[in-house]
């Protein structure tokens, strides 16, 4: 899977934020961990799959797509960070049985990125919130379409204040 168009496009969104907000100089990291595992969250709970004592359905496919590219932009902004992850592999890490399973092991190696910082690390990272994103039915091209469609509002929002 080639990212170079989504890196180069989240390379100049995060350009733009940090020169606007002031933070050209300021470390991020721990602000994009906590939005990753945070986005991750919102995602999780639109699938409602880990909700067994409920039965209202999950948000519709669209709002998953959404919250799932959301993460994509701090999976991708983290990478950036650390000039990881351009070219990644997928199918390399062990697939969750269950939804639910999948979204534990992301959670799970984004803490082990932020513990050990390593591109090993980062392509497992990436690889798992792919697969993720696989087992809720998102193809490549509805990921980037997505994420295109995103970057475009992100960059919306900052022209616009937000």
């Amino acid at each position: 899977m080639k990212l170079h168009k989504l890196y180069d496009m989240q390379r100049e969104l995060d350009e733009k934020i940090e020169s606007q907000h002031g933070l050209i100089k300021e470390n991020l990291v721990e602000e994009k961990i906590l939005a990753l595992l945070v986005e991750l969250g919102e995602l999780a709970n639109e699938t409602r799959c880990f909700k067994f004592w409920s039965v209202k359905p999950p948000a519709e496919r669209n709002v998953i797509l959404e919250e799932y590219v959301d993460g994509v932009h701090f999976i991708l902004s983290l990478g950036l960070t650390f000039g990881f992850g351009e070219e990644v592999s997928i199918g390399l890490t062990r697939q969750g049985e269950s939804i639910t399973e999948q979204f534990n092991i992301v959670y799970h190696l984004v803490s082990v990125f932020r513990n050990d910082v390593s591109e090993e690390n980062y392509n497992v990272l990436v690889d798992s919130y792919m697969q993720l994103g696989e087992m809720l039915g998102f193809s490549w091209e509805e990921v980037e379409g997505a994420y295109l469609e995103k970057n475009k509002v992100n960059h919306e929002r900052q022209e616009q204040g937000y």
